[in-house]
């Protein structure tokens, strides 16, 4: 039994398409999935973390064509599951494929970089809390680890546990991802537009311990 299953209930991490999650991604799709104001909201976040600094090296996991920064930080690197989009991301200074559900392994050295980003993605992870591993090790210390998301998804392809919890209990999974992984200090859990008219945005976020 692996650690998922081992910390979850049974088939907390199962989802109602789990056919080849590379085959469901292939076609491009140059859309955002959250509405202006929640994407404005995540940015806001990551200037207020200083990730937009000129000295700081971002890793952008689960990415897409767009990254979400205002400003372009010093080197921001993305991973993700379509190259059309990968390559179109105005912000990336280098780019790569990496399917995480099929191997959670991140091809980068050792504290690697300043901070990590996984915006509106989490909620498709079958392997978490060794991805959560895997971004601790190419953290710096000190250096945050960022999620955030919303209550938008493809239902068929997000895990059955999000899909029967709220949004207070969405961002308590992704909590217990930090406390169930290694290397993170507590995590902090944030609604970070309380009271807007269009998408909510909540952001659940660690520093390397």
């Amino acid at each position: 039994m692996n650690r998922e299953r081992a910390v979850f209930p049974p088939r907390f991490f199962e989802r109602q398409d789990e056919s080849d999650d590379e085959r469901f991604y292939a076609p491009d799709r140059f859309v955002t999935h959250v509405d202006d104001a929640a994407i404005a909201a995540i940015g806001a976040l990551y200037a207020e973390l200083e990730l937009d600094a000129a000295e700081c090296c971002v890793l952008d996991i689960c990415s897409s064509w767009v990254s979400h920064f205002p400003v372009k930080p010093g080197r921001l690197v993305v991973t993700g599951m379509n190259a059309s989009e990968l390559a179109a991301n105005p912000m990336a200074d280098a780019w790569s494929m990496a399917n995480l559900n099929e191997d959670p392994r991140l091809r980068f050295d050792d504290a690697s970089f300043d901070a990590v980003t996984c915006a509106v993605s989490v909620d498709y992870l079958t392997r978490p809390l060794e991805v959560f591993d895997e971004v601790a090790r190419v953290l710096r210390p000190g250096g945050p680890f960022v999620c955030t998301f919303s209550n938008r998804c493809f239902p068929s392809k997000a895990i059955r546990g999000w899909l029967s919890s709220d949004e207070r209990g969405r961002c308590a999974i992704v909590a217990a991802y930090f406390q169930a992984s290694d290397g993170f200090a507590p995590p902090q859990v944030q609604h970070r537009n309380p009271g807007a008219a269009g998408d909510p945005l909540y952001a659940v976020l660690a520093r390397r311990a």
